[in-house]
């Protein structure tokens, strides 16, 4: 029985079909990663989130990975361009694609205030294309190595990647299945910091614009993939995918983001069609051949690891106690994208044992305007500042306990209170798979 089952998914997976569509992939993905490098350091983002701060908020567990002194980090970003360079070349592909993928993991986990799930997909993109024979075509690899030069590539390459990009839609948008969202509250209230854009600001303001931009959204992530699998659908949803990413491009300023998702279209458009537009002198790949390597178990059972996991990751908020919304357990790495308005009001306040009198911690010569915005209202950001704080006084040699009085405020609410006042913050563990009974319940 199982024999037969591997027999099926050799055929099914290890069946070669054209590479037209990897390969244009990759110089896109190539050409906008090395974007993401030169122009972070450009439009002053490095300086903002790296260099300006006295400190990041990292990724629990990741305090290890702080950023480089001095201009340091202006370097790093510039060697992320140069290896994006590289991708989209196909020169030392494999090398110039973990390269990158190893210093964007850097970047990913040593800040979050600068959070966008899009900066998450690059990150699984990223360790995912070095493993794809992305290179075998129009590469200098290919050129200057003719024994690796193929036409083709592995089904399960494109399956694998259609499914990472069919999960991202679908739970973004089971996400926008909440009250909030269905009665345009979430997009008024996003739309409202638009108002002063250039011509389009008073027309974000209208009720039916929000409207349309909440049920679009459902509508687009919900249907997008079958749509362009569909082959009489194709074209239509492609055309509705440059409209609805070129709105989100100049609406939501997101980075390269609307155009890797752009760029995924190569995927689902026949190889014939993309070898006729892009490729007229390559000849395609006809051969159907299935040829299965050597460790075609590790394949099947990594894919097969890798796919529950992603899966099973965004759900995990339901397993946590309270809402999401409120406690943000579980939000990051779940593709929840521009799901609520939050802010806050949030106070520090130490007190040194035995006195029972607590000072006001004074934050803003600590972090930065942006760092303190996420402060308010995150109770992940509070755990950590609480840490920070200890760890400050105690190199002062002062032992002190550490409070919290937040309130916070959700899709325009009323103020409500987020934190346990009377809980020692700075004596606390994180556990990053349970509720933390400091944080007060939801008030809805």
């Amino acid at each position: 029985m199982l024999e037969t089952i591997y027999k099926v998914l050799h055929k099914l997976l290890f069946k070669h079909i054209d590479n037209s569509g990897l390969v244009l992939f990759r110089v896109v993905f190539g050409f906008l990663i090395a974007l993401e490098g030169f122009g972070a350091i450009a439009t002053g983002w490095v300086k903002r989130v790296f260099i300006d701060p006295q400190f990041t908020f990292n990724f629990i567990g990741f305090e290890f990975l702080q950023p480089l002194e001095g201009n340091g980090m202006y370097c790093y970003f510039m060697c992320m361009g140069i290896l994006g360079v590289g991708v989209m070349l196909g020169y030392k592909y494999r090398l110039s694609m973990f390269g990158f993928a190893v210093l964007w993991s850097g970047v990913y986990l040593m800040q979050k205030s600068s959070y966008n799930n899009h900066y998450y997909l690059m990150l699984l993109l990223s360790w995912g294309m070095v493993f794809l024979p992305a290179n075998k075509w129009f590469s200098i690899d290919a050129r200057q190595t003719p024994a690796i030069a193929s036409r083709s590539m592995p089904r399960w390459v494109l399956y694998a990647l259609i499914l990472q990009v069919w999960i991202v839609y679908t739970y973004a948008s089971i996400a926008k299945l909440y009250p909030a969202w269905l009665d345009a509250t979430v997009t008024e209230l996003l739309m409202s910091s638009k108002k002063d854009y250039w011509l389009i600001g008073p027309f974000l303001q209208q009720q039916w614009v929000h409207y349309a931009i909440a049920y679009v959204g459902i509508i687009f992530d919900g249907l997008i993939i079958p749509l362009l699998l569909y082959k009489r659908t194709r074209f239509i949803a492609f055309c509705s995918s440059i409209v609805f990413h070129l709105f989100n491009a100049v609406v939501f300023q997101i980075g390269i983001f609307p155009f890797m998702s752009l760029a995924f279209a190569f995927f689902f458009f026949s190889s014939k069609t993309l070898q006729l537009r892009f490729f007229p002198k390559k000849e395609h790949y006809e051969l159907a051949q299935v040829i299965v390597p050597k460790h075609s178990k590790i394949i099947i059972g990594t894919l097969c690891l890798y796919f529950i996991v992603q899966i099973a990751l965004p759900l995990r908020h339901l397993a946590i106690k309270d809402d999401v919304l409120w406690t943000e357990e579980g939000h990051r790495l779940s593709w929840r994208m521009m799901l609520r308005a939050r802010k806050g009001i949030t106070s520090f306040y130490t007190m040194e044992p035995g006195t029972g009198v607590k000072s006001v911690y004074p934050l803003r010569d600590l972090v930065t305007q942006k760092q303190l915005k996420m402060l308010s209202s995150h109770p992940d950001f509070i755990w950590q500042m609480a840490q920070k704080i200890k760890a400050i006084e105690a190199g002062k040699g002062r032992e002190v306990g550490v409070y919290v009085r937040s309130r916070v405020s959700i899709n325009g609410r009323e103020y409500s209170p987020l934190i346990n006042p009377d809980v020692n913050l700075a004596e606390v563990p994180w556990d990053p798979w349970r509720h933390h009974d400091w944080i007060l319940p939801s008030p809805f």
